[in-house]
């Protein structure tokens, strides 16, 4: 199946709304901080959640809405995360009240989450004040002020975007991310929020992006820290009028294709955008002996915090690497690993069978000193591989999450 990178973020697929405003939650009037996603029939909803123990109150909100695998719209606030507060859960279902009010839907069809600093009220005063501008913003080309609204430390808008062929329909899946800072492999490590009109049941629906999770947004790292609110959700309006995926032949493996492209494009950026990151780390394992060895090598070591600045000072200090390897939980044969660093700039080998061998440094730093990198680890022990995406770990991430509340 061949698929094509387009623009649209969430409002691609045919059905979607969105829009996005300043209500008053930030302190900076030019920082949209409410957004608004509406689809115009009823949606096929699945999503993926943190594995922290402490839980944003959306998070409890949401999954008691999508139980029945339904969903029309999403509403999602940044700068305050709702997490640890008395009124927490209250605050979340006003906001699904407000925004079903405003659209005419029912509240238990609203998918609500919210980013930013932990244990601060949500000024419920300040989203109600900015519903109506809101929801009367609603377009068809709102998928950028949607992606400026839910952003926090982010320094850039994250979307991406795909059509396909699926059943013999003109299919569209589409996306954005949040996602700069507390940013660790485990589900799904940011908020997310994709939509498709792909004809797909609830449940296969949940396969699908379940399964896709795993690869893309579990293999990211940027500092080890899961966060309290992490979400994954998409919504699917069926609109596109392929035949129903309610099994896994070939059209769910074309979707689940398809989604990959899209989920694996908006963790690239994710990681790129690390807090205070200067460049991309790639690390691909290859040579596996099974799918579990590669994931476990490839995120021990894009989670080294020696590794990370490293790469930060362009050093090819390639023992932290094994280091890195040599602590995860993972069983492997030193004696067949090869690793190897590489850019736009060209590719050096570090290590041969598990030990040092000569290579020039001035190559290397040219090599590292690129904004994306790859960190290639061959195991010689069988067909499996993984990735896992992060970045380079700078003084600068020390100075945003220095003062990040005050």
């Amino acid at each position: 199946m061949k698929t094509k990178h387009i623009e649209g973020g969430v409002c691609v697929a045919k059905g979607f709304k969105a829009y996005g405003v300043h209500c008053g939650i930030r302190k900076n009037q030019s920082k949209q901080d409410l957004a608004l996603l509406f689809s115009e029939v009823n949606c096929a909803a699945a999503g993926v959640y943190t594995q922290n123990k402490v839980k944003g109150a959306p998070i409890g909100v949401t999954q008691a809405h999508i139980a029945d695998g339904h969903a029309k719209a999403v509403i999602c606030n940044s700068g305050i995360a709702n997490t640890c507060s008395a009124d927490g859960v209250e605050k979340a279902e006003t906001m699904c009240n407000l925004t079903a009010d405003a659209l005419g839907i029912g509240p238990e069809d609203v998918i609500v989450a919210s980013t930013g600093v932990i244990g601060f009220p949500i000024p419920i005063g300040n989203i109600k004040a900015g519903m109506p501008s809101l929801s009367a913003g609603l377009s068809e080309n709102g998928n950028g002020d949607f992606a400026q609204a839910i952003m926090t430390t982010d320094t850039v808008v994250k979307e991406a975007a795909v059509s396909c062929t699926i059943g013999g329909k003109a299919c569209h899946i589409g996306g954005t991310a949040k996602g700069s800072g507390m940013i660790h492999p485990n589900m799904a490590t940011m908020l997310c929020f994709l939509t498709t009109d792909v004809n797909i049941t609830p449940a296969m629906l949940q396969k699908a992006l379940s399964a896709v999770v795993e690869d893309t947004f579990n293999m990211v790292s940027i500092d080890g820290d899961t966060s309290t609110n992490d979400m994954v959700s998409i919504l699917a309006s069926g609109l596109a009028g392929n035949p129903v995926i309610d099994t896994e032949e070939e059209d769910w493996d074309d979707f689940s294709d398809a989604l990959y492209e899209v989920m694996e494009r908006l963790s690239k950026m994710i990681a790129a955008d690390g807090e205070g990151a200067t460049k991309l780390l790639e690390c691909a394992v290859t040579g596996a002996p099974d799918k579990a060895t590669a994931k476990s090598l490839a995120k021990s070591v894009i989670t080294s915090s020696l590794v990370k600045t490293a790469m930060f000072g362009a050093d090819a200090n390639w023992g932290r690497i094994l280091c890195a390897l040599g602590y995860a939980q993972a069983e492997f044969d030193i004696t067949k690993l090869n690793v190897s660093l590489c850019s736009q700039k060209g590719a050096v080998e570090v290590c041969k069978n598990g030990t040092g061998i000569s290579f020039d440094e001035d190559i290397a730093k040219e090599i590292l000193l690129e904004d994306a990198v790859v960190i290639a680890v061959e195991l010689g022990q069988g067909e499996a591989s993984a990735t896992a995406w992060g970045c380079d770990l700078t003084y600068d991430y020390v100075k945003i999450n220095g003062d990040y509340r005050t």
